[in-house]
C-alpha cells in the first residue's frame, strides 16, 4: 500500500514535470486544466522574462519562434544548481555552453554574446566591493598595483560589444576582440575595449605581484622593443587610465 507521503510526493513530481514540459508530461488528473494553465504560464513567462532581460541583445537578434523553442527546452531539460532567480542567467549560459545542441540557424556569435551579457549582469549583482586606495596617482609606476576584483579580462572572436539587430557578422573578423568589463566605484558596469598587451599587463599584476615599472619592462623585453623608455612612457599613460577607471587599485 502506498503511503500518503509517497503519494503526495508523486503528485508533486508529476505537477512539476508537467509545468516544465506540458507536451511530454500529462497534468495530474485531479486538477482542472484552467488552474494548471495559470501555473504553466507563470512558470514559463517568469523564466522567459528574466532571461530576456538578462540577455537583451541576444533576444533582439533571435526571432520569436526559435527563441521560445530554446527557452522551452531550457525549462524542460536543464537541471539548475541554484534556486535563486538572480542566478538563472548563469544557468542559462551553462545550458547554452554544455547542453544545447547547435542549430543550423544559430548565429555564430551566440555563445560569445551570451557570455558577454552574462558578465555584465554578474558584475552588476556581485557582492564584491572595491577596496579603498592605498596608492597615490603619482606613485603608480613604483607601486605594485592590484587589479580590481570587479574587473574581468575577456577575449572574444567576435566584437560582442558591437553586436545587435543592425550588426550581425556572419564570420569573425581577423582580429580578436579584447575587453575589460568592470564595475567602478559608482557601481556602474562599463567596458574598456583594449588589446592583447593590456590584457597581458593586467595578468602580470594578478599573477606576479610586481611593480608597474617592472611589468612594463617585462612587456618591453617580450616585445623586443628597441626603446624601453617609449614603452615606459606610453605604459604609464595606460596605467594612469586603468587607475582612474577603477580597474587598477
Amino acid at each position: 500500500m502506498t503511503s500518503p507521503i509517497a503519494s503526495f510526493q508523486k503528485t508533486q513530481y508529476d505537477f512539476a514535470a508537467h509545468l516544465r514540459d506540458p507536451d511530454l508530461n500529462p497534468a495530474p488528473t485531479d486538477i482542472e486544466d484552467r488552474r494548471m494553465k495559470i501555473y504553466r504560464d507563470l512558470v514559463y513567462n517568469n523564466i522567459e522574462t528574466f532571461i530576456s532581460s538578462g540577455f537583451p541583445i541576444l533576444r533582439s537578434v533571435i526571432s520569436d519562434e526559435p527563441w521560445h523553442e530554446m527557452i522551452r527546452d531550457f525549462v524542460s531539460c536543464h537541471q539548475s544548481h541554484t534556486p535563486y532567480f538572480l542566478e538563472i542567467s548563469q544557468e542559462f549560459l551553462r545550458y547554452l555552453q554544455e547542453e544545447r545542441e547547435e542549430h543550423a540557424d544559430d548565429p555564430g556569435f551566440m555563445l560569445e554574446l551570451a557570455h558577454y551579457e552574462w558578465v555584465e549582469l554578474a558584475l552588476d549583482v556581485s557582492p564584491e566591493e572595491i577596496p579603498d586606495r592605498d596608492t597615490r596617482a603619482d606613485e603608480l609606476l613604483s607601486s605594485i598595483p592590484e587589479v580590481s576584483p570587479l574587473a574581468w579580462r575577456l577575449s572574444y572572436q567576435y566584437p560582442v560589444h558591437k553586436l545587435g539587430p543592425k550588426y550581425q557578422p556572419q564570420e569573425p573578423p581577423e582580429q580578436a576582440t579584447f575587453l575589460v568589463v568592470y564595475r567602478n566605484r559608482g557601481n556602474e558596469v562599463k567596458f574598456l575595449e583594449t588589446n592583447a598587451v593590456t590584457i597581458h599587463l593586467l595578468q602580470l599584476f594578478e599573477d606576479q605581484g610586481i611593480s608597474a615599472r617592472d611589468a612594463l619592462i617585462n612587456i618591453s623585453e617580450q616585445l623586443g622593443h628597441d626603446s624601453p623608455d617609449v614603452v615606459l612612457t606610453n605604459g604609464k599613460s595606460l596605467v594612469d587610465q586603468l587607475y582612474l577607471l577603477d580597474i587598477l587599485l
